[in-house]
């Protein structure tokens, strides 16, 4: 059996709220049809927005959405997305499908989203194709409060007062689809362009996000680092940004043979599992790299591209990146937002994509039917974690599984405790044939209350729009209490969230 220590005395630091975040991209049907429709359109909807797709995200409690992009970002022009929508400018989206992008989803369309979902703000700004001034330009129009040419073309297109930008991402992979860049030129310029990034609203100034590297490229974050933390200003003592990023994407034959989302054996199982697992190694590598430079660890490694990429789903657009959701997806959602919680003292905030009918995506749409994925349940029965303080865990005695040259372990959890003192903890049993006996022991705790939730099904088991709930939350009362913890046993390939107060 094997023991899952949990020291309820050893707090080892706050989980970010944001560390749950999404990411929407002017691609495919993640924003049109997916979040927005037409006023008119017949889906119910407020000011354009899906109401079934944002009720379902507020009660996931989604804490940060990114947007526009992603590689749509570097060659976005934000003045072609505002002013009345039939005298926008249309362009041919040339990183996704080919297809018209008329514009009818801009600035304001995304505060509205942001306002409705009552999460945070992460706005992308585009250094690929873009000007300091178009930047600049963007960030007084979204912020300024007072009398200005943007603050008067805001308030001329129907928005008197300014919005709240949280985060503001200075440019998106200028290693690759932004541009093409060596680090040391990509550094520069971030340099140049956050400078005009203005706080125009001192009491909640924007978070600064770096175009980090991609996967194990150290190399970029070497370079970067050590052009944008050379600073001669004291108020610039810890660089000039608040947060690097890192993308890193989950494909179990490489990008050549990424395979398909639902059919799979074994082996795909526990190399797809196994790539997610490899999460770690890169926070490790880069946050070794960012504590050279920032050993208080005030600037926040930012996740904002991560999931499983497969192939599309056949007679779709090659384009849309349109897949579908799997336990396996659920499985690695949440051995990957296990190695977020308990990395929280780096990682500050993390973005899957994507957020609706895109790669590994929380909600799938098809006119009017909405479905929950595998990946929303698991987000869901994780959100006890926002906001939460990490407990010190230790699991003991857990077998590998998988096979002599893919071998992953049996069990992965996180812990984390709320200020009420409601302990959240979430495991994750990654074998695809066995269950697994685990006893839950605290430091002195003595738990008297315990309430369990769990997510399974076969290992390729799915919700399509004619059974949208084959894989879905439900309870599980299957938990024992024992003197200083609780006893279980986790069934084959599932997730299970345990409440204990």
């Amino acid at each position: 059996m094997a023991k899952l220590y949990i020291n309820e005395k050893k707090k080892e630091g706050r989980i970010n709220p944001e560390v749950y975040g999404h990411f929407s991209e002017h691609l495919g049907r993640c924003i049109y049809e997916g979040l927005y429709v037409k006023e008119d359109s017949g889906i119910p909807n407020k000011n354009g927005m899906r109401t079934d797709v944002v009720e379902a995200l507020k009660e996931m409690q989604i804490p940060v959405l990114r947007w526009p992009g992603g590689c749509f970002a570097d060659e976005y022009h934000w003045k072609d997305g505002i002013g009345p929508r039939e005298n926008r400018k249309k362009m041919i989206n040339t990183h996704w499908g080919g297809v018209v992008e008329d514009n009818s989803f801009g600035t304001h369309e995304f505060f509205e989203l942001c306002e409705q979902l009552g999460c945070k703000t992460y706005v992308n700004g585009n250094v690929g194709s873009g000007t300091v001034q178009e930047m600049s330009e963007w960030v007084e129009y979204m912020t300024f409060d007072g009398v200005s040419p943007m603050a008067d073309l805001r308030k001329a297109n129907g928005h008197e007062k300014p919005w709240k930008v949280d985060y503001f991402g200075v440019g998106n992979e200028n290693w690759g689809c932004g541009g093409n860049m060596t680090p040391e030129y990509y550094a520069n310029l971030y340099r140049r362009y956050q400078t005009y990034v203005r706080h125009y609203q001192q009491a909640a100034p924007i978070q600064k996000i770096c175009g980090g590297p991609n996967v194990a490229d150290d190399n970029w974050t070497k370079k970067v680092l050590d052009t944008c933390f050379a600073s001669p200003h004291p108020a610039n003592a810890h660089g000039f940004m608040d947060g690097l990023s890192l993308h890193y994407y989950v494909t179990p034959g490489g990008w050549d043979k990424k395979g398909s989302a639902t059919e799979f054996g074994e082996k795909d199982w526990y190399l797809t599992l196994s790539k997610a697992l490899y999460m770690e190694e890169l926070i490790k590598l880069h946050g070794g790299i960012m504590d050279q430079f920032d050993p208080e660890k005030k600037i926040g490694l930012i996740v904002d591209e991560w999931g499983d990429w497969f192939d599309v789903e056949p007679g779709t657009n090659p384009g849309f990146l349109y897949q579908q959701n799997t336990m396996r997806d659920a499985l690695v959602a949440a051995v990957t937002l296990n190695i977020f919680n308990k990395h929280c003292d780096r990682v500050k905030m993390a973005c899957i994509a994507q957020l609706v009918n895109v790669l590994q995506s929380v909600i799938l749409t098809e006119g009017e039917k909405m479905l929950l994925t595998p990946t929303y349940h698991v987000f869901h029965m994780y959100k006890y974690h926002q906001g939460a303080q990490l407990l010190h865990s230790d699991m003991v005695g857990a077998e590998t599984v998988g096979s002599d040259d893919i071998c992953v372990p049996s069990l992965q959890e996180s812990v984390s405790v709320q200020e009420d003192g409601t302990i959240t903890v979430t495991l994750a049993n990654l074998s695809a044939q066995d269950s697994c006996p685990v006893e839950l022991q605290f430091a002195e705790k003595k738990p008297s209350l315990v309430e369990g939730r769990i997510l399974s099904g076969g290992l390729q088991a799915h919700n399509t729009f004619e059974a949208p709930e084959t894989v879905k939350e439900e309870a599980f009362d299957a938990v024992a209490l024992t003197e200083r913890g609780a006893s279980l046993e986790i069934p084959a390939h599932s997730v299970v969230s345990l409440r204990i107060r």
